[in-house]
């Protein structure tokens, strides 16, 4: 064993996850790696991890999943969600459903291993000085419902009143910068 300890990576792009799984091993991590689901609860059933860290859209279903059956694994597992698609509705669920820390993509080891030893938030976290644009305040309000739904595009849809079609028009674009 590691002196780092074990670590769960669950993400869909291959490439990511050789890079990163790279760097996590030089850092002393013992790396699993799995890039769905189910390939992540195997991994932790065979043995439970002390560390995790789950991109929030992987195959099958979203990361956010993940989370409470790692926990119920166990509950001193420190876990970070990544996401290239970050929202503030995916943030608090994240983190009300167990996970330690949430950042958005690109992120680098360094920052994964800080972000697995952070016990508390930044209370200098730079506030922003104008409000969200309409487009990103849908965007969130999406992403809401959608996390609400469990992930279902037709429940979401019915929930919003919106056509189905167009909804996954919206979900597929990258979400507006402010």
């Amino acid at each position: 064993m590691s002196a780092a300890g074990t670590l769960l990576l669950v993400d869909d792009d291959p490439t990511f996850c050789d890079v990163m799984q790279r760097a996590l091993v030089r850092r002393g991590f013992k790396v699993a790696l799995a890039h769905d689901v189910d390939g992540a609860l195997a991994h932790a059933r065979a043995e439970a991890p002390d560390y995790a860290v789950i991109d929030l859209k992987i195959p099958g279903n979203s990361g956010l999943a993940l989370i409470p059956p790692l926990k119920a694994l166990s509950d001193q597992v420190r876990i970070v969600v990544l996401t290239g698609y970050a929202s503030v509705a995916t943030a608090v669920e994240a983190i009300k459903l167990g996970a330690t820390h949430y950042l958005a993509k690109p992120v680098n080891a360094d920052e994964v291993v800080a972000a697995l030893g952070r016990d508390s938030g930044d209370p200098h976290a730079v506030v922003a000085s104008r409000p969200l644009s309409l487009e990103r305040l849908e965007w969130e309000h999406i992403q809401r419902v959608l996390a609400e739904n469990a992930g279902s595009v037709s429940a979401t849809a019915r929930s919003l009143g919106m056509h189905r079609r167009t909804l996954q028009r919206k979900l597929s674009k990258r979400p507006v910068r402010d």
